[in-house]
């Protein structure tokens, strides 16, 4: 899943869903905040469950194992590319290429991770690496959410880790965990397309969507992307339409950010 994302940006309130303003006090133990996380995850996997299944189907009628697919998905934990390459994958597997699509579909993670940056600076380095390891869009976009909110109501930046580990902890095994039961029973379902479980991306990426949206200008990059994509893919063979999508959303955020930067300058 991708989204445009501005580096000093944070989910609005309310954001995909809502939760009380977190507290620093020592009322609040660690155990809760953990299961904070956890309760604030469930809903968005009921969406990513399908399309785990999916993937781990797909991966299965390209060849991969069980236990590939669980490394795959343990080891790269970021659905989008690893959509993308299963659908590159051939035998033989054409490696630069699946590498540098997949680079090519998570160079959104470098935003990302520059949104987050405020936030992680209390951390220790191994700490802030695990975060970034498990940094998927849903983690982002419910942990930037509650980050808002903490700052809101400390004063200070920073993330809770027990709450954002419940997100991730949760999100980690039942990504890999379903997608490898779709590489189980994948052969015996056949086509999950025709089930229509893939429409579960769209909707998940819709929710995100909603939880990030800072208006018109801010969203522009997204159906410029898809435009150059969609055009792409029907007037040039391969899959060339997943970076000239990517690089052309990256190229307006670019000057989005350039034109709002100048705009807010004195």
């Amino acid at each position: 899943m991708t989204a445009t994302v501005h580096p000093d940006d944070a989910a609005p309130e309310g954001a995909i869903i809502g939760s009380a303003a977190p507290d620093e006090g020592p009322g609040r133990s660690v155990s809760a905040e953990f299961r904070r996380g956890l309760a604030a995850m469930m809903p968005i996997l009921l969406g990513v469950a399908p399309f785990a299944l999916v993937l781990g189907s797909q991966a299965a009628m390209k060849g991969l194992s069980p236990l590939e697919v669980a490394l795959m998905c343990g080891l790269n934990f970021a659905g989008g590319s690893e959509f993308v390459a299963i659908e590159l994958w051939r035998s033989p597997p054409q490696i630069a290429l699946i590498a540098g699509m997949t680079l090519l579909v998570n160079c959104r993670h470098l935003l990302m991770g520059a949104a987050f940056a405020r936030h992680l600076r209390s951390l220790r380095p191994w700490q802030a690496a695990l975060v970034l390891f498990v940094m998927a869009d849903e983690t982002w976009a419910l942990g930037m959410d509650d980050a808002r909110r903490r700052m809101a109501a400390t004063g200070r930046p920073g993330i809770s880790l027990p709450y954002y580990a419940g997100l991730a902890v949760s999100l980690y095994v039942a990504w890999v965990g379903v997608t490898v039961a779709g590489a189980v029973v994948g052969p015996v379902l056949g086509n999950p397309h025709a089930y229509g479980f893939d429409m579960a991306f769209t909707a998940v990426f819709l929710v995100l969507v909603r939880g990030m949206w800072k208006g018109w200008r801010r969203a522009l990059p997204w159906p410029v992307s898809l435009g150059v994509a969609a055009v792409t893919h029907l007037l040039v063979p391969g899959a060339w339409y997943v970076p000239a999508g990517t690089l052309a959303g990256l190229a307006v955020a670019y000057v989005i950010a350039g034109y709002e930067t100048r705009e807010a300058a004195p």
